[in-house]
């Protein structure tokens, strides 16, 4: 057994990847997710990760390129970044996935720019889902350690060879304190062997053409294996959960449901604010109402038939983002609504964007939520398909 230890969410994620015994570290600080380079910097200072090299760099960019750069001679690789920070290095994520590069690293989920913002939503890395990097999210620090310690296993496994990002959300679990059980590293070792690439691509003994030029005659298979390799994850997830449940007692699902058995109205979102809904959940059940919570832990690969099998008896799905596909709704609707298209028996969908840029998320949003789905489920379709949650929208007027 490891030690139980009262820290932010930053650093739970730092702790997880010394625990994984990363070779190369390149990073670039941005709020909210400084604690992590920080903390890894003092760890690699301090002798704590052996023979591991801390390389700060001059942009985010920059430590992308040079994080693929260190993957590429077949080490194990670690990075956090955050907001503004991971659209800087939007470019760069396609080749690290597209060169098939475990490449594993926090996200400090923060709205975008303009107008500037620091806080919470998820704009950051939706506006990555198409990157080819699996993405996983928590709900608490506790799963913030988890999921990176899970990430390195699947994403190095070689049915996936795929990057891995794992989100949290800014502030509410970046810089909020909270008790977390930290395994011991010989609990890691045994759970994560030492990285064993399938290829080395810098290797002055070997050497061998990379990310070359590709013509319309091969293009498209290489984009195609990403994708086989991408679904090919959904099994490993599963496996990696199961191993890890059985080692240190914590489970894990892609979608994990709570009261959705009997559910008439089921929630279903991503990240800290679950943890208010799954109140809020108890709460209307001790009313008498129906309703249940579906949260989501991986949305890359989506979990498209987990995601059928758990809300098709259900009369509504409230689909909540956190983010907004300006001209459409959110992200995760769509993605939701995509999934079920041609199945028979599916919920009547509702999306409802709420807590962007860090607008507080209240108990009382998700009673009110459910009301808004009751009278859904008795009309037989929603008055809107998007609603907007707390918004000003006399604020609005003339914008």
């Amino acid at each position: 057994m490891g030690e139980r230890v009262v820290i932010r969410g930053n650093e739970a994620t730092a702790w997880a990847a010394k625990l994984c015994r990363p070779d190369v570290i390149p990073a670039y600080p941005i709020t909210p997710s400084t604690l992590f380079p920080e903390k890894i910097s003092e760890y690699v200072a301090n002798g704590e990760i052996w023979n591991a090299q801390f390389v700060p760099v001059e942009s985010e960019h920059s430590a992308m390129s040079a994080a693929i750069g260190a993957a590429a001679t077949g080490v194990r690789v670690t990075t956090a970044t955050a907001s503004q920070g991971l659209e800087l290095m939007h470019e760069m994520l396609f080749i690290a996935a597209g060169m098939r590069l475990p490449i594993v690293m926090a996200i400090g989920n923060r709205a975008l720019s303009a107008p500037i913002n620091i806080w919470c939503d998820h704009a950051d890395t939706f506006a990555a889902r198409d990157c080819g990097w699996l993405q996983m999210f928590a709900e608490k620090s506790q799963e913030a350690m988890d999921l990176m310690i899970m990430a390195f296993r699947i994403a190095e496994d070689k049915r996936v060879l795929t990057p891995a990002m794992v989100g949290l959300d800014a502030f509410i679990l970046t810089h909020t304190f909270e008790p977390v059980d930290v395994p011991l590293q010989e609990e890691v070792d045994a759970f994560l062997p030492p990285y064993n690439p399938e290829h080395v691509f810098l290797d002055p003994k070997r050497p061998i053409t990379i990310g070359s030029f590709a013509t319309p005659a091969t293009y498209f298979e290489f984009k195609y294996s990403q994708e086989m390799a991408i679904q090919a994850a959904g099994a490993v997830i599963d496996e990696v959960f199961k191993d890890f449940e059985k080692r240190f007692g914590r489970k894990y699902q892609k979608l994990m449901p709570f009261m959705c058995d009997d559910a008439e109205i089921i929630i279903m979102g991503i990240g800290s604010m679950m943890g208010t809904c799954r109140e809020a959940v108890k709460q209307m059940r001790a009313e008498g109402k129906k309703v249940g919570l579906l949260k989501m832990t991986v949305y890359r690969p989506f979990p498209e038939k987990e995601l059928i099998g758990l809300v098709k008896n259900a009369k509504v799905l409230a689909v909540l983002d956190r983010d907004i596909s300006h001209g459409y709704g959110g992200g995760l609707f769509a993605d939701a609504g995509g999934a079920m298209v041609n199945e028979e028996k599916v919920p009547i969908m509702e999306n409802f964007i709420l807590g962007m840029g860090g607008r507080d998320i209240l108990i009382d949003d998700f009673k009110n939520i459910v009301a808004e789905c009751e009278k859904t489920a008795k009309a037989g379709k929603p008055a809107k398909r998007v609603n907007f949650v707390n918004v000003n929208f006399e604020a609005c007027k003339g914008v």
